[in-house]
């Protein structure tokens, strides 16, 4: 007799087999398989649940064993599954195969919800496991994957006639989700009308969340930069079938679906997700890590958005491990337990001033940092980071007679969402059948076929290039910019007026005394 059950261990996790003997002997449990000290005494609480929910501990010797038996066993969520197999192999339930179980039992015998019940789903029908049992309070998290196939269950008494039901009939009875689950909470509402002016700022974020390009803006405080920031993912599409699987998985094994956080999804993510973490965030919880290895902010804005505000006052070894997500699209985490990749395919919006007290470049106000104290701030950044940043942005202070107006400024996100649909259209169309998704991700053998600008793009851009002295990756990242803009405007063919206003947003910003230049 054996159950199936999971354990939370990077983006996939470990479907592990508990299965029980029971023999004459003199009486106790024995669990073998890695067993951390969590799930040893799991002994000692299905013992209590049994009593409490009238049902007969075995009186042999029990042996419990979690296979695979090489991988260290530290999640109470085994403990129903545990109380399962006892009671099959006490005869107290009939055996039932092909079932996964989760949930934390209290002496009581109720069961307590537990992290990652999506993630485990998906992890069971990846494997043939078409059925689940769990806490009451994780059934619609369950139910998103395998809808009408999950008994959600309060406590171990309910457990065991669910599973008696099953052996007799094949299948689960109807148990009430409580609610819908079909969408997600959007987390930040808003719209891109509802600022006014800051139209480079907002051409920029355009033209990033076509392409998938990663943005610098910096600007005094007070103008705008966080606001307009909060509002960018509002003009983009929703997610495909595929990350909204993925994202909604990342959300589960970091336990923030169907939170008490008025922000927590309560459904599959179909919005792409906008994280904004705090400056003081160690490199673990932007990296991901912990004993289970569990997604951190940079995974969590899978297929999204990772916004750093007043990001110079991060960790520098936060800003640098950036770098290679950026690259890779994926984290990778290195324990003595086992190595892990977690999916971290985001945009990355770092948001500054221009110097550490905030004036530099503001008409009223003078700025009282020394020109050492302003490169130490921009120093934090680091010039491998920013060298793959493609597009910058200058914020300034707002007009007043714009402000005093009223009403709504500009274009709305739905007409800017539609320009930015049509591009990312455009840009699958042309990478179909290949790894890339957006003009971002292009290498330069792609780079070469579809960015190829004309003679007098190509003479502009080879000046801006001597100019500015750009380096390789700044000259293959003017050429993708470019590619997005044409994209927007729908021209197959990259003109010179497209490399110009690509090399425009990506000079600006490379020197901090250089931030508030005449437009």
């Amino acid at each position: 007799m054996f159950v199936y059950s999971y354990i939370r261990f990077g983006f996939d996790g470990i479907l592990v087999r508990i299965e029980a003997d029971l023999r004459r002997g003199i009486p106790g449990v024995d669990i073998t398989g890695l067993a951390s000290g969590a799930v040893r005494e799991a002994r000692e609480r299905v013992r209590s649940a049994f009593r409490n929910a009238d049902f007969r501990f075995p009186q042999g010797h029990v042996l419990i064993n979690l296979a695979p038996a090489e991988v260290k066993k530290e999640d109470a969520a085994l403990d129903l599954p545990i109380a399962l197999v006892m009671l099959a192999a006490s005869g107290q339930v009939p055996p039932v195969g092909n079932v996964m179980a989760l949930g934390e039992l209290e002496l009581s015998g109720r069961l307590r919800p537990v992290k990652g019940v999506l993630a485990a789903a998906a992890r069971a029908l990846s494997e043939g496991v078409d059925s689940m049992i769990v806490p009451f309070a994780n059934l619609r998290e369950a139910e998103l994957l395998m809808p009408g196939k999950v008994a959600g269950v309060e406590n171990l008494k309910e457990a065991a006639a669910a599973f008696l039901y099953h052996a007799k009939q094949g299948c689960f009875p109807a148990f009430p989700s409580g609610g819908d689950a079909s969408a997600g909470t959007p987390l930040y509402t808003g719209d891109f009308a509802e600022v006014r002016g800051q139209e480079r700022y907002k051409r920029v974020l355009e033209i990033a969340a076509a392409g998938g390009h990663n943005v610098l803006v910096f600007g005094p405080p007070g103008a705008g930069k966080t606001m307009l920031a909060r509002r960018w993912t509002t003009i983009f599409p929703d997610l495909g079938p595929e990350d909204t699987v993925t994202v909604t998985r990342l959300y589960s094994l970091a336990g923030l679906l169907f939170g008490d956080d008025p922000g927590s999804p309560n459904g599959l993510v179909q919005r792409p997700p906008f994280r904004s973490p705090h400056h003081t965030a160690s490199a673990e919880g932007i990296m991901g890590g912990g004993k289970h290895l569990t997604p951190g902010e940079a995974s969590l804005a899978h297929a999204g958005v990772l916004f750093l505000d007043e990001a110079p006052q991060f960790r520098v070894n936060v800003l640098q491990a950036l770098r290679e997500p950026l690259e890779e699209k994926r984290v990778r985490i290195a324990r003595a337990s086992g190595q892990v990749q977690l999916p971290a395919d985001f945009q990355l919006l770092l948001a500054a001033n221009p110097c550490p007290c905030g004036k530099l470049g503001m008409a009223a106000g003078d700025c009282f940092c020394s020109g050492e104290e302003i490169y130490r701030y921009w120093r934090r950044f680091g010039g491998a980071l920013l060298d793959r940043v493609e597009l910058r942005a200058t914020v300034r202070a707002p007009d007043i007679d714009a402000l005093a107006a009223g009403g709504n400024s500009g274009e709305s996100s739905a007409v800017i969402r539609e320009r930015v649909a049509a591009a990312i259209a455009a840009g699958e169309y042309r990478f179909k059948g290949s790894r890339v998704r957006r003009n971002a991700g292009m290498t330069p053998p792609l780079i070469d076929r579809y960015c190829a600008p004309n003679d007098h793009a190509l003479r502009a851009l080879k000046t801006a290039v001597e100019k500015l002295g750009l380096s390789g990756r700044a000259y293959h990242s003017i050429l993708r910019v470019s590619r997005t803009i044409a994209d927007l405007e729908g021209k197959g063919a990259i003109g010179a007026e497209h490399i110009l206003e690509a090399v425009q947003h990506r000079r600006t910003g490379d020197d901090p005394y250089d931030v508030f230049q005449p437009d």
